[in-house]
Formats: structure tokens, C-alpha cells, sequence
């Protein structure tokens, strides 16, 4: 597969501009996929959480502004016009507002407070579109940070972020990877999608930091359900401070990419069978993971603190190694990355999933 990240560096509550940082890097992607041959095919866009509208808004008044109609907004249309441009899956994180009477089967958190609106529900939320301008899904953030709590209701549940995603024509020529270590070969039933999750930041979190650490929700569920695709749309704060965070635009913030690994813990365990190969064989990724996050400082309003961003966006696949056949040596996993941005950095990460990964580790289970 390929797939890109956009990591812009948001200005809060400035939808133009930062939709404008938007359309100057696709229109660098689309000359990166044009190339000096025939135009590449791109099967994923991820950008971050809440890409337009920024994130550190300290209250409902002022976010409410920027909220925007379920799947009609402007970020519902950005992703439309780039997804029929790119001819791609595109993800895009919003703030949604919408009325209540769409949610008589959800189970909610009820708001109160002066600046609510009897009926309205409110949700950080993202939208994926394909090539066609049709919804795949409208997931709403599960796990809410407390720079949600003052304005935004919990989402229903992790399982409604599964999907099946559809595959670009040179993709499907290629190999899907399969929780044996092989691929779906092109003449699979399925060869046309990719079973596939996704969540938004804090989901990855223990819910409300109340939860078992060890407990891992959005992974496990990334697990039973079968995705062999995890996108992560992301506002990860970081805690650097500005003056480190200014020598890091093409650095990465390695302890905060580390924990990321870390909630993906149960993806690590192999099937109950285990997994073996033959000496020398070579496994596919079982899951490919997209972390989109954003980079750049956003001042508080009303007293809130300045937030800084970790930036560090990248795609990584897990693979777990075969054994060899009637070998008792400890199962292992690499992580392969593929490639991964800056902590300060604005800018693009495309890759080519059926490439050779830029680094690999290990990690012992």
C-alpha cells in the first residue's frame, strides 16, 4: 500500500490558513506521485486530529464556531475534492456538531452547561471518504482527553471505527498482509479491501486514565476484530519545550513514538497455534499502523497553557517472526518504519508499504 500523513503545524481556531498549509502540501504530494514516469497510485491521506479548526480550545464558547455539520463541513468537503484528486482514501479529523435525534441509539454522555444547546450533540471527530465522495466511516473519539471534556460527548464505542477499506489498482495487484504471516493473493474474494480500524489520539489511552494500563482497549480491539490496517489520527502533546522542540524539525520525539508501540501490545502476541516458517523465511507485516499527528504550539485562551505538539508522524508494521519448526526460542516481533517525520516538523509522509522499511527493531514477547 501507499500511504501518506500530512503534519501540518495548525494555527488554533484559523480554518483558511490552515486549510491553505493543506492544499500547498497535496499539491506537493501529487508532484512526489507524479514522479518522472507514470503517475503512482495512492491508496491512504491521513491528516490529524481536529487538522482545520486547531485543538487547544479551553471551552464549548470557543470552539463552537468551528464546529461543523456531520459529514458536511468544510473538512467534509476538503477531503471529497482531495480524495477525487488523489484518487485515495482520505482521513480528516473535525469538530462535529449535530442533533440529537441521530443519536437515539448511541450511548452518551450527557453535557450540561450554559453554552449548550438543548438536543445538539457534540463530537471530535473524523471522517474517511473515498475516491467517490462516499462516507466509509464517521468515527467519533471514544476516549476523551480533557481538552475535550468542557465540550465534546464520548463516541460510542472503538468497534464503530472498523471498516473495510478500498485498495488502489496497483495495490490489489500486490500483496495484503494475513495474520499467518503470508498475503491475500489477487485472486481473493476480499482483494479489493482491507479489513481496517481507526481511532483518534487519546483512544490509544487508558480510558480517562482510570483504566487498567495494562488493559490496552483500542489495541485489543484492533485484534478481535480482525483490522490488518490501524489509522491513528492524532493532536499528541508533547513535553518538550519550545526551545528543544525548535532544533527537532527533522528529529522525531523517539519516547513518545516508544509509548505509542507500547499501547499496541496486544497486536505483539502471536495466535494461540504461534506462528513457525522455515529457516530463512521471511514474514509479512501482520498489521500496518498510520500515526497522523500534528506538530507546531497553540497559545491558551482563557488561561488554558500553551500546547506543544509531538509531531513524529510515521507508518510502522508489525510483524511477528516465525519460529523455526520445533524451536523453543522466545517469540520476537520487529516493528519496521517505514518512514517518520520530525517533532517540529510541517510536511509529508508517503510510503510505499511493499518497499523495503527505512529501520527495523525488535522487540521479545
Amino acid at each position: 500500500m501507499r500511504i501518506a500523513t500530512l503534519q501540518l503545524r495548525s494555527r488554533l481556531a484559523d480554518v483558511e490558513g490552515n486549510i491553505r498549509k493543506a492544499d500547498a502540501l497535496v499539491g506537493k504530494l501529487d508532484t512526489m506521485l507524479q514522479g518522472k514516469g507514470k503517475r503512482k497510485s495512492l491508496d491512504l491521506l491521513v491528516l490529524p486530529e481536529m487538522a482545520f479548526s486547531g485543538y487547544n480550545f479551553p471551552s464549548l464558547k470557543a470552539v463552537r464556531p468551528y464546529l461543523e455539520p456531520s459529514e458536511a463541513g468544510p473538512s467534509a468537503h476538503w477531503a471529497r475534492t482531495v480524495a477525487q484528486k488523489l484518487g485515495s482514501v482520505v482521513a480528516v479529523g473535525y469538530p462535529e456538531i449535530c442533533p440529537s435525534v441521530l443519536q437515539d441509539n448511541l450511548s452518551i454522555q450527557a453535557k450540561t452547561g450554559e453554552e449548550d444547546v438543548q438536543g445538539e450533540r457534540r463530537f471530535n471527530s473524523l471522517i474517511v471518504v473515498k475516491e467517490s465522495g462516499e462516507t466509509l466511516v464517521n468515527y467519533r473519539k471514544h476516549h476523551l482527553y480533557y481538552t475535550d471534556d468542557p465540550w465534546a460527548h464520548e463516541g460510542e464505542s472503538h468497534e464503530s471505527g472498523f471498516f473495510s477499506m478500498p485498495l488502489s489498482t496497483t495495490t490489489l495487484q500486490q500483496k495484503i498482509p494475513k495474520d499467518d504471516g503470508g498475503s491475500i493473493c489477487s485472486n481473493s474474494s476480499r482483494k479489493n479491501e482491507i479489513p481496517t480500524t481507526v481511532g483518534i489520539c487519546m483512544d490509544i489511552n487508558p480510558y480517562k486514565f482510570i483504566a487498567s494500563y495494562s488493559a490496552c482497549e483500542f489495541a485489543t480491539h484492533a485484534r478481535t476484530s480482525g483490522a490488518k490496517l490501524v489509522v491513528v489520527s492524532m493532536a499528541w502533546l508533547t513535553l518538550l519545550g519550545s526551545e528543544e522542540l525548535s532544533t527537532m524539525s527533522d528529529k522525531p520525539d523517539m519516547d513518545t513514538f516508544q509509548y505509542w508501540i507500547s499501547r499496541f501490545a496486544p497486536l505483539f502476541l502471536p495466535d494461540e497455534e504461534g506462528v513457525e516458517g522455515s529457516p530463512g523465511e521471511v514474514a509479512e507485516p501482520q498489521v500496518i499502523i498510520v500515526f497522523a499527528n500534528r506538530a507546531g504550539e497553540e497559545e491558551g485562551q482563557e488561561g488554558k497553557d500553551t500546547a506543544r505538539y509531538a509531531g513524529s508522524s510515521c507508518v510502522v508494521g508489525i510483524r511477528r517472526c516465525p519460529r523455526k519448526v520445533g524451536c523453543e526460542d522466545e517469540d520476537s516481533v520487529e516493528i519496521l518504519i517505514w518512514d517518520m517525520l520530525g517533532a517540529a516538523e510541517e510536511g509529508i509522509c508517503l510510503v510505499d508499504t511493499d518497499s523495503t522499511p527505512r529501520m527495523v527493531g525488535s522487540v521479545k514477547i
